[in-house]
């Protein structure tokens, strides 16, 4: 039997392949850089629920929480801009095993997943045993966030964020958990999922130094807007230096005028 793509499962494909695109033409996803995990179990369908696996991989830790959960994860060594083509061609629908130690391929192109996949499991396992509701993780390396993470001053979130909070209103409205840092560690490692966990307890997006950006979310599109928006205050600050000046940046006052008009919840 093959994968069967109902409409909800082929919903969040497409939702998967326009935000690839996306990622592509901001040029945060040179060559096979960026990896996306979803949990699409909602999605997947009693028809799908007992397909025999196309590959089956170990799991470097248990993952019990996911026991029996089903992704759609990016594959490895696969460009973003093919994912915006074609995500099952460069992709998988994968199913974690019942005692959570490895996990099947089920969609019959076989694409082995990211190598990142682990720690997205271990991320996304954790999540789950929180009672969160985040349900994917996004990873890509935007410029101009990755180059704040080489400017020394910058390398404490509370410095970081009052730059970005202060470039433009909206990023406050929408990041109001601000971004977290996380130090250089080897990407596609256990080490720097677990560098990342106690991170993202207080921010939904990280920068992982000199490297790039980790995301969580409900949902994909939402997201990628998390970035989005404090790429383009990375933006106003590296333009208004490049013109010589150091952006004058929203004063605290503004910032915190921002909190009642917009329901803010910190």
């Amino acid at each position: 039997m093959k994968l069967s793509i109902n409409n909800k499962l082929q919903a969040q494909l497409d939702e998967v392949a326009e935000i690839a695109g996306y990622l592509w033409e901001k040029g945060w996803a040179e060559r096979n850089a960026g990896n996306i995990s979803i949990n699409v179990s909602e999605f997947i369908g009693d028809e799908n629920r007992n397909l025999s696996a196309q590959s089956k991989y170990p799991l470097p830790r248990n993952m019990k929480e996911l026991a029996g959960d089903f992704f759609f994860v990016t594959g490895t060594g696969k460009r973003m801009r093919d994912v915006a083509k074609c995500p099952l061609s460069n992709g998988s629908i994968v199913r974690v095993s019942q005692d959570g130690d490895s996990y099947d391929v089920i969609s019959e192109e076989n694409v082995k997943p990211t190598s990142e996949l682990a720690s997205h499991f271990s991320i996304l396992a954790s999540f789950k045993k929180k009672g969160s509701k985040n349900r994917l993780v996004l990873h890509t390396h935007p410029t101009d966030l990755i180059a704040m993470s080489h400017i020394p001053e910058l390398k404490n979130e509370k410095a970081l964020n009052e730059l970005l909070w202060g470039m433009h209103p909206e990023t406050f409205i929408v990041v109001p958990r601000g971004i977290g840092l996380v130090p250089y560690e080897v990407p596609g490692t256990l080490a720097i999922a677990d560098l990342t966990l106690p991170v993202l307890d207080r921010h939904d997006i990280v920068i992982w130094e000199k490297h790039g950006v980790f995301a969580v979310g409900e949902n994909l599109t939402d997201t990628f807007d998390l970035i989005d928006t404090l790429s383009k205050s990375a933006q106003i600050y590296a333009f208004a230096r490049t013109c010589g000046y150091t952006p004058e940046g929203l004063t605290k006052e503004q910032i915190q005028g921002l909190i009642e008009p917009f329901g803010i919840k910190l």
